[in-house]
């Protein structure tokens, strides 16, 4: 029996951590308390465990996911500036890719690092401005694999490709689709190629449930922020799953879910899904001596979100 299962929170049980943080989309937590948020204003910003923020790096094009090497550097995606960037702890900066088969990226999303140092690079869409991808219902995602070999598409023909992980033992790479909203995986062979994909749990979080980050804690289940609702849910590994916590407008949602399948939808009407108390959250990351401090980013607030939960997380490359 899973720790998780049953386990919800109350909002005013949660915690936000931060100041004056723009766009803080993807959050990275260190062993030693140090916390590292996208950061519009730059690439990334730096929480010190006394508090102390910095922010580093130039204005790169709406920085977004981010992973961290075994060096400490932040891989950070660009969304709409189309790159993948490398922060330095120092501030530096440099362009680790810009284009694959010899074709501009689009619009570069999520970056995640295995236990074999190969990166895996999730993009949204082949269009920039990306927001004309959702109006159009594209099916232009793909993944891309950085290893010995250099980069190289592993995976196409994906909606929305949201974040990307791999599991504990890295014998399935997992994908968010965000448009519809669904949960995706891929075997993943000895020298990266991928087998067939099928989908892993539910077809959806409810109206409007369009998912976004995700992560794995130690017993195998998936946390799944579902960024229009407001909310997070935990997907066991039977498939299964179960709602922790949100803040959605149901009207509101009724009405972007309706515009969507239209393609007449807005940036303006994802930000109307703002709830009361959380504003499209986007991810998830497990922190703490005990990896059970769970932070998350959004869109729209100004402070990352953080709450205790009831099972450790699954440690990441950098903390191993």
């Amino acid at each position: 029996m899973s720790s998780v299962r049953g386990f919800t929170l109350e909002l005013s049980r949660i915690e936000t951590v931060g100041l004056g943080l723009v766009r803080p989309e993807c959050v990275i937590a260190e062993p030693d308390g140090t916390l590292w948020t996208s950061d519009a204003r730059g690439i990334a910003t730096r929480i010190d465990p006394d508090g102390r923020q910095a922010t580093l790096g130039p204005d790169v094009g709406e920085p977004n996911g981010m992973a961290m090497d075994r060096q400490g550097n932040l891989i950070v995606a660009a969304l709409s500036g189309g790159k993948v960037h490398k922060l330095h702890r120092d501030g530096r900066s440099e362009v680790l890719l810009d284009s694959v088969d010899g074709k501009p990226l689009g619009a570069v999303n999520f970056c995640f690092v295995d236990s074999r140092d190969r990166l895996w690079i999730s993009v949204l869409t082949r269009q920039l401005p990306w927001w004309n991808a959702v109006a159009g219902n594209l099916r232009d995602g793909y993944i891309v694999l950085i290893d010995e070999n250099g980069p190289r598409i592993v995976a196409d023909d994906i909606s929305m490709t949201n974040e990307v992980r791999l599991d504990a033992d890295e014998r399935f790479l997992y994908a968010v689709e965000t448009v519809p909203g669904r949960l995706i995986r891929f075997p993943v062979r000895d020298d990266g190629s991928l087998g067939e994909r099928e989908q892993f749990g539910p077809d959806s979080l409810g109206i409007g449930g369009l998912m976004d980050g995700f992560a794995f804690d130690a017993e195998g289940n998936i946390w799944v922020v579902a960024v229009c609702r407001n909310g997070l849910a935990v997907i066991f590994p039977d498939g299964s799953h179960h709602t922790v916590f949100e803040d959605p407008r149901p009207a509101t949602l009724e009405g972007m879910t309706v515009k969507l399948r239209s393609g007449t939808i807005e940036p303006i009407d994802l930000g109307a899904c703002a709830g009361n108390t959380l504003q499209l959250p986007t991810s998830i990351a497990f922190g703490g001596p005990d990896l059970r401090t769970v932070y998350m980013g959004s869109l729209a607030m100004s402070r990352l979100i953080s709450f205790r939960a009831p099972v450790a997380g699954l440690p990441l490359a950098h903390w191993r």
